[in-house]
């Protein structure tokens, strides 16, 4: 029998697979609460609006989950994003360039449902990246 933190994992591994690595953006019906705390992106829409924008940019991007903790109902995953920069990112126009960056998010998951996200990513050293300094 899985414990609560192994089932949240899961979740939490299931839902990046869908929607970060997949591009299912309405898979957010499935795994997200009706409650659901959007932390870094202010809702679900801001979310989805966000990972499109990434997906324009980077349409080979790819996220590995380097390290993932479950304790209780909250999961912290330590992550890598790579990809190349193909198309518009935040008025910066497609420069070829790949990305290599760490980030951190932390979920909290209630009822098998993801009910809140924050995130954290290392823009500089992405702004880097797609630069070329």
């Amino acid at each position: 029998m899985k414990t609560m933190e192994q089932c949240n994992v899961e979740t939490v591994n299931e839902f990046i697979e869908a929607f970060w690595n997949q591009s299912e953006l309405d898979c957010v019906d499935r795994f997200l609460s009706a409650d659901y705390q959007e932390l870094s992106y202010q809702s679900k829409d801001g979310l989805k609006q966000f990972a499109a924008k990434i997906l324009e940019a980077f349409p080979d991007k790819r996220y590995t989950v380097e390290e993932i903790i479950g304790q209780e109902d909250k999961v912290l995953a330590r992550m890598t994003v790579k990809g190349t920069h193909l198309g518009m990112f935040f008025g910066t126009a497609p420069t070829g360039n790949t990305i290599d960056v760490t980030l951190y998010r932390q979920y909290r998951v209630t009822d098998g449902k993801i009910s809140e996200h924050r995130g954290w990513i290392d823009m500089v050293t992405m702004w880097h990246q797609i630069r070329g300094n």
